[in-house]
């Protein structure tokens, strides 16, 4: 078996929304810079994000380990919308598109 130490690997719990901010998507990766471009450019055009045009981002947070962050995808899905968006503003308030913090 292969120890890793601690904060060797990163992976993300991210919340997106539509241009309206009207549809809510959790997601979880290992790389939020190349998801959000997967999103934004409809690699799977079937998807739920790309059938409602979801692809911003308003909403992360940051994990050393994948159980971990798969964890808290799980709870976040299981949050009504109500509670979701109280989440989202303790850190965002105006749930502006945060984007720009991997994109560039």
């Amino acid at each position: 078996m292969i120890d890793f130490p601690e904060g060797s690997h990163t992976y993300y719990v991210y919340i997106l929304t539509n241009k309206n901010r009207t549809v809510l998507y959790t997601g979880v990766t290992n790389n939020l810079h190349r998801r959000l471009n997967e999103h934004h450019s409809k690699k799977h055009p079937r998807s739920f994000t790309a059938r409602y045009n979801v692809e911003f981002l308003i909403y992360y947070e940051k994990f050393d380990w994948i159980q971990q962050a798969i964890a808290r995808e799980k709870e976040i899905k299981l949050l009504s919308r109500i509670r979701k968006l109280t989440l989202i503003q303790v850190l965002n308030p105006n749930l502006d598109f945060l984007n720009h913090l991997f994109l560039n």
